[in-house]
C-alpha cells in the first residue's frame, strides 16, 4: 500500500503543469497576448482622450464666442442709441416725437423678441440688404433699446427740477442742459438697472442662432451634435455665459464707483 502511494507521488511530479485558462484559448501558432496596461498608462490614455475632446470641443465654442462678443459690442451702442433718442423724444414738447416714442417703446416691448427677429431678417433684410449679422443686431438693438428708453426717462426724472432752473438761469440751451447737468446725473441712477439690461442682452444674443448666425449658442448645437456630449457642451457654454456676465457687472460696479466718485 505505501509503495503503491509513493509511485503515484512520483508520477504525479512528472505530470507537465497544467496551462493557463487564457493559453487553451490562444490558436495554435498565434502571438502570444498583449498583458494587461497597467493602471498608470490607463489613466494617462484616459487624460490624453479628455484633453484631445475638450480640444475638439472648446476650438468652435471659443470660434462662437467670439461671434457673441461681436454682437453684443454692436447691439449694445445701437441699444444706447436708440434708447436714448427715444428717452429725449418722451421728454420732448413734439406730439409727434412723444407718439413715435410711445408706440415704439409699447410695441417692442409687449411683443416677443423671437418673433421680432423673424420679422426683421425674413421680411426687413431682404427690403435693405442685410445679412444675418445686420439683422441680428437689429433686432437686439431695437428690442433692448426700448427697455433702455424707460431706463434712461427714469433717471433724467430723477433729476432734481433746481438743476434745470439753475442751468436756464445760467442762459445754457435745451441741448446743452442735458448734455453738461441732466445726462451726467441721470447716468449715476440709471447705471445699475442699465447693468440688469446689458446682462440680458447678452443672454438674449443666444437667439440669433435661430437665423443661423454662428454664435456660440449655434456652434454648442453643432459640437453637441457630432460628439453626443450634450451636458458637457452645454455645461461649458453656461460657463462662457457665466463668466461674460460676470466680467460686465464688475465693469459696471467699477464705473459706478468712478461716477459716484466724481459727482
Amino acid at each position: 500500500m505505501l509503495r503503491h502511494r509513493m509511485e503515484n507521488s512520483r508520477h504525479g511530479r512528472d505530470r507537465p503543469a497544467p496551462l493557463p485558462a487564457a493559453a487553451h484559448r490562444t490558436a495554435p501558432g498565434a502571438p502570444p497576448a498583449t498583458p494587461p496596461v497597467p493602471s498608470t498608462g490607463r489613466a494617462l490614455l484616459r487624460v490624453a482622450r479628455d484633453v484631445a475632446q475638450y480640444c475638439c470641443v472648446a476650438g468652435p465654442l471659443l470660434d462662437g464666442l467670439g461671434v457673441t462678443l461681436q454682437v453684443v459690442a454692436a447691439s449694445l451702442a445701437l441699444a444706447l442709441l436708440a434708447g436714448l433718442l427715444a428717452a429725449l423724444l418722451r421728454q420732448s414738447g413734439s406730439r409727434v416725437g412723444r407718439a413715435l416714442a410711445v408706440g415704439y417703446v409699447e410695441t417692442v416691448r409687449n411683443t416677443p423678441l423671437l418673433i421680432q427677429l423673424f420679422v426683421v431678417y425674413f421680411v426687413l433684410a431682404p427690403v435693405l440688404g442685410m445679412g444675418r449679422f445686420a439683422a441680428g443686431v437689429l433686432a437686439l438693438s431695437l428690442f433692448e433699446g426700448a427697455y433702455i428708453a424707460e431706463i434712461l426717462r427714469a433717471g433724467i426724472l430723477s433729476v432734481p427740477t433746481g438743476q434745470w432752473e439753475a442751468s436756464r438761469s445760467l442762459g445754457m440751451d435745451v441741448p446743452g442742459t442735458y448734455m453738461e447737468v441732466v445726462l451726467p446725473q441721470a447716468a449715476r441712477t440709471a447705471l445699475p438697472p442699465l447693468t440688469g439690461q446689458l446682462v440680458s442682452l447678452v443672454k438674449d444674443s443666444s437667439l440669433v442662432s435661430t437665423i443661423a448666425l454662428h454664435d456660440l449658442a449655434m456652434q454648442a448645437q453643432a459640437v453637441a451634435a457630432d460628439t453626443f456630449l450634450v451636458f458637457e457642451v452645454w455645461f461649458l457654454v453656461a460657463g462662457m455665459y457665466l463668466a461674460l456676465t460676470l466680467a460686465l457687472s464688475a465693469l459696471a460696479q467699477l464705473l459706478e464707483r468712478r461716477l459716484r466718485y466724481e459727482f
